[in-house]
């Protein structure tokens, strides 16, 4: 995987960029336009493009956000590319090897899971994640925490997508074929996917970076206490019963519970980015005086 060492100036890395909207913009109009001629022409083979881009969309522009929002990290548009795809991959499949051994009958994605259950899942798939981001990232110098985040934040959202594609196709095939059901659940898991995989991975990648060496990983206590944090807040998001709803506009309801443990990942979320950014400065403060 590439990594480039030469870091661009501050003036340059402060414009914020806005590559993300027009991803979103492009990805919005697609997947509208898609959709339309899925139910317009009732071709079959249009399905898999409408879920495809529906549930690849938000994952996509959160992390091209993230990248926009990068400041003085080296990592390359490739680097990214590669984690949300690779890393992805990964963590779907260890969590998917895992829960078929913890779990004796496989866990149907339409009916609540048990709270233990849910926890359960939560430590697992937040594991696999975090391995897999060490996989991706074992040639890159772990020496910046905002590295962490965003390829922490790559590999959720990787997971994310896939796991959305995963549960729309389930929807497809209970509902008996049934589109609009499927396309229903993309749209919810769209508007939810910013505030789940991809912020307990971000944080989580950003404390191993924090505390680990340039060429290896440290498993240190606030490690450990980061992936218990990010594992209970996933158990609970799967687990707590979603019971107080509020409404909103096309009258789509969101719970209580979901908004409160997305409050919390993003301002954890927020408080390490600004960490980082701190970091990224003082490092480059250090190689201004301290020149090789």
């Amino acid at each position: 995987m590439s990594y480039n060492a030469v870091l661009p100036s501050e003036s340059q890395q402060l414009r914020r960029g806005r590559s993300w909207l027009r991803v979103l913009l492009i990805g919005l109009c697609l997947f509208v336009l898609t959709t339309i001629a899925l139910f317009w022409t009732s071709n079959p083979n249009m399905y898999p493009t409408v879920i495809l881009i529906g549930n690849f969309l938000v994952p996509v522009v959160f992390v091209a956000f993230l990248y926009d929002h990068r400041h003085f990290s080296a990592l390359t548009p490739w680097t990214i590319a590669t984690s949300f795809c690779i890393g992805g991959v990964l963590g779907v499949l260890g969590a998917s090897f895992l829960e078929a051994l913890v779990f004796r009958s496989p866990i149907d994605p339409n009916k609540s899971l048990s709270l233990t259950n849910a926890l359960l899942i939560g430590f697992i798939e937040e594991g696999c994640k975090i391995v897999a981001v060490m996989l991706v990232a074992r040639r890159i110098p772990h020496t910046s925490q905002m590295d962490g985040l965003l390829l922490g934040g790559a590999v959720g959202m990787g997971f994310a997508a896939l796991e959305s594609t995963g549960y729309a196709f389930t929807v497809f095939l209970v509902s008996g074929g049934h589109v609009s059901s499927s396309i229903i659940l993309t749209i919810i898991r769209g508007l939810l996917a910013p505030f789940g995989h991809g912020v307990w991975t971000a944080i989580l990648g950003a404390a191993l970076f924090r505390a680990s060496g340039p060429r290896h990983f440290r498993i240190t206590i606030p490690v450990i206490l980061t992936y218990i944090v990010v594992s209970l807040l996933h158990g609970l998001w799967d687990g707590l019963p979603h019971t107080i709803y509020f409404i909103i506009p096309p009258g789509i309801p969101f719970s209580v519970v979901t908004v409160s443990l997305s409050v919390i990942g993003v301002v954890l979320l927020t408080i390490l980015y600004r960490h980082s950014i701190s970091q990224q400065r003082e490092q480059v403060l250090f190689s201004h005086l301290h020149p090789q």
